[in-house]
């Protein structure tokens, strides 16, 4: 028996619905990735879903929204490194009974298509691969010596996306230009590595296949020497906020909104 959501039309969605809606897609193999999970928003009005959390009916798993409310759906774009095409999924979620399911979300596909002359954003595991492949390739790590760097675990590799500016950067190859920064000291977590950026290498990576396809390095970096006139800088709220927070309701002064993040919006 399906029960009231639990959950808002406009809440992003949570790890177990996330989990639900990559299950939801059995056509999916090894050679696939997700690169992108998030709420797909209705086009229908749903301002007028604006309750306070402190006048809905409450239980055990937390305050309960009425049923009325229009169903979830995620939208879930892939990517197939072997075959290098991108598509998309659309999945509705629905929150079925505890003693049955355990609470948790049964996704059911609604719709899926290849979006053809495009490349999906990089994913995490190729941010890492990027990095990899670039320190191990020796052109690069020549230019880095003549630049003072020879220990790989201060460089910091950023991949960006190579833009689309030519038949060579078309999107029918997955290109990008990392830029490369330095660190001072290795396995510090408070220092800030895009403080010190490393000019004047330029590396091309294919990251389908994950291989360095171009390098080039001009002149060498200049000696510098970190700021020592900034002041100490503090902000401090000895009352506590002004505001208040309802998981993604937030209450401040005269305005009440829903807030959540995407990976395109923020």
């Amino acid at each position: 028996m399906l029960r009231a959501q639990t959950s808002h039309p406009l809440d992003p969605l949570s790890t177990v619905a996330t989990v639900r809606a990559a299950r939801a897609t059995p056509e999916i193999r090894d050679s696939m990735r997700f690169v992108e999970m998030v709420l797909l928003e209705h086009e229908l009005d749903i301002t007028k879903y604006r309750m306070r959390p402190s006048l809905l009916l409450r239980t055990k798993a937390g305050p309960v929204i009425p049923s009325k409310l229009p169903p979830r759906r995620a939208r879930l774009v892939v990517y197939n490194k072997i075959s290098n095409e991108t598509s998309i999924w659309i999945v509705e979620l629905t929150e079925v009974h505890a003693t049955t399911r355990g609470g948790y979300h049964r996704g059911r596909v609604i719709s899926s298509q290849v979006v053809q002359n495009v490349q999906p954003p990089m994913d995490a595991v190729e941010y890492a691969e990027c990095e990899t492949v670039v320190k191990d390739y020796p052109p690069f790590r020549e230019a880095m010596k003549k630049r003072g760097v020879e220990d790989m675990d201060l460089v910091m590799v950023d991949a960006w996306c190579a833009g689309y500016h030519s038949e060579a950067d078309a999107p029918s190859r997955r290109l990008a230009k990392p830029l490369i920064f330095c660190r001072i000291e290795s396995g510090c977590p408070l220092e800030n590595g895009y403080a010190r950026p490393i000019e004047g290498i330029h590396v091309l990576v294919d990251m389908q296949n994950m291989v360095v396809i171009e390098n080039y390095a001009a002149g060498e970096t200049r000696d510098g020497v970190d700021r020592s006139d900034i002041m100490p800088f503090q902000i401090l709220q000895p009352e506590g906020p002004s505001f208040h927070v309802h998981g993604h309701y937030v209450e401040w002064q005269k305005w009440n909104f829903r807030i959540g993040f995407t990976p395109r919006e923020g």
